[in-house]
């Protein structure tokens, strides 16, 4: 980081930093109450809304958002005539999954070789933590030159829409100049890095029926359709041979020009096994930015541990499609409903049922918050220049942000660069990562202000 007064009370701020992420990490924020109770996310937006007062904000609330979970926003006034930038990050985090395969436990930050261990460590409250810690580093060196305001959501990972209906309902909530959201990541550890464009996703259920009840296999199968075979074949018509997402109807070979990910790099990040080949055709970074991308998410079927020797009666698996700036993601919705249905063996009944929807993202990188941000990564990152990349990921909220505000400049910035692991066992966030983006968010906040004067 750079060696000015505000580079040093950012890293005199790391200790905080890191005491209150693992405050934040310890609740077990997952917006589903069938695998965590709700008390979690009740207690994690108690804990964001104390944090908000403590800092001067005001009118904080915890929003009831349509889909029953709280979004927590609070207000900071600027100087007469500053600009107003609206922070957002989320609360709500992914499952652990497997709480087995995490080396030290999911749900309590752990510092091991150089990196804080623990779910929602990157993805995104340590976004929360970037911003706190960009607003008190300013407090210390002149004070906030801006108006802000905060929203942090709480069930961006389950992608209910939420916030996205609460905003539209109430659009004057969230009006500002500019927006930054502390959701994405730098392309890798060390580059500074804005998003600018994001996958848009739809998620079903899909629910096969065959029988009135499972059967023997030794005195029906054969003869008797199988609801899980079925269900098989249709997953598996989403995919042509070499692995690239085939929903019938849906584009799928456009490419991306701009940051390109080198195919031996993103093996590495991946952590794809030797000798197991990539799927999809054209570059990474066209299969990763520019195409959908369909993933089957879970199949409920029986285990092989206990399993009996039956024809099943039934089966179901949860379908998450993501798709490219470009592309309606209803009318992907619609086309990957049809594909299902059509794909359906035997004349097995199929039903499918929508569980979310989130429309893809473009920002527009030529407007002037653009050049106060590259000007704030630089020096926050020793010279080195922005980069802008795809994120294959969805934040639906952008859509509506944008949507409601036109004029706003929208920015992504974030902590979930490859090695943070986020979704997977064992995330992690760099400490150093953390505080050279408070840095920048805290200089790029003072360049905006002074370009807007």
């Amino acid at each position: 980081m750079s060696d000015s007064p505000l580079a040093h009370t950012v890293a005199a701020l790391q200790p905080r930093a890191r005491t209150e992420l693992a405050e934040l990490v310890a609740f077990k924020s997952v917006a589903d109450p069938a695998q965590f109770p709700r008390s979690e996310c009740d207690a994690a937006a108690d804990w964001v809304a104390g944090a908000l007062r403590a800092e001067g904000f005001q009118d904080v609330a915890l929003l009831d958002t349509p889909d029953g979970t709280r979004s927590v926003y609070g207000f900071l006034p600027g100087p007469a005539g500053a600009p107003t930038v609206l922070l957002y990050a989320h609360y709500d985090v992914q499952p652990p999954l497997d709480e087995a395969a995490w080396v030290s436990p999911p749900f309590e930050l752990t510092e091991r070789d150089g990196r804080w261990y623990g779910r929602g460590a990157a993805d995104c409250k340590g976004g929360l933590i970037m911003h706190l810690t960009a607003l008190r580093a300013l407090k210390e060196n002149g004070g906030v030159p801006v108006g802000v305001k905060v929203i942090v959501e709480g069930s961006e990972e389950q992608g209910t829409g939420g916030l996205e209906r609460y905003a539209e309902a109430h659009p004057e909530l969230l009006a500002a100049d500019a927006i930054v959201i502390g959701d994405t990541g730098n392309f890798r550890v060390g580059l500074p890095t804005v998003t600018a464009t994001l996958r848009g996703m739809t998620l079903v259920r899909v629910q096969v029926d065959a029988l009135e009840s499972n059967l023997h296999s030794g005195q029906f199968g054969g003869a008797a359709p199988d609801a899980l075979a079925a269900l098989i074949r249709i997953l598996d018509s989403l995919r042509a041979e070499d692995g690239s997402t085939t929903v019938r109807g849906l584009a799928a070979d456009a490419s991306w020009e701009g940051l390109q990910y080198a195919e031996e790099e993103f093996r590495k990040d991946a952590k794809v096994l030797d000798g197991v080949g990539l799927i999809g055709s054209g570059t990474v970074a066209d299969r990763l930015w520019a195409r959908p991308a369909v993933t089957v998410l879970g199949i409920d079927c029986p285990p092989v541990i206990g399993a009996t020797p039956s024809v099943q009666a039934g089966a179901r698996a949860l379908v998450s499609l993501r798709v490219p700036p470009g592309t309606d993601a209803a009318e992907a919705t619609k086309l990957l409903v049809a594909h299902l249905e059509g794909a359906a063996p035997w004349g097995v009944r199929v039903a499918v049922e929508q569980i979310g929807q989130g429309q893809p993202f473009r920002a527009d990188t030529g407007s002037p918050a653009y050049a106060s941000m590259a000007s704030a990564m630089r020096e926050a990152y020793d010279g080195e220049e922005m980069q802008t990349s795809g994120m294959g990921g969805s934040i639906p909220l952008c859509n509506t942000l944008a949507g409601l505000y036109p004029g706003a400049e929208i920015l992504l910035i974030g902590l979930s660069e490859p090695e943070a692991q986020i979704h997977a066992v064992n995330e992690s966030v760099s400490p150093q990562e953390l505080a050279r983006l408070s840095l920048a968010e805290a200089l790029f906040l003072q360049r905006y202000a002074a370009s807007r004067g």
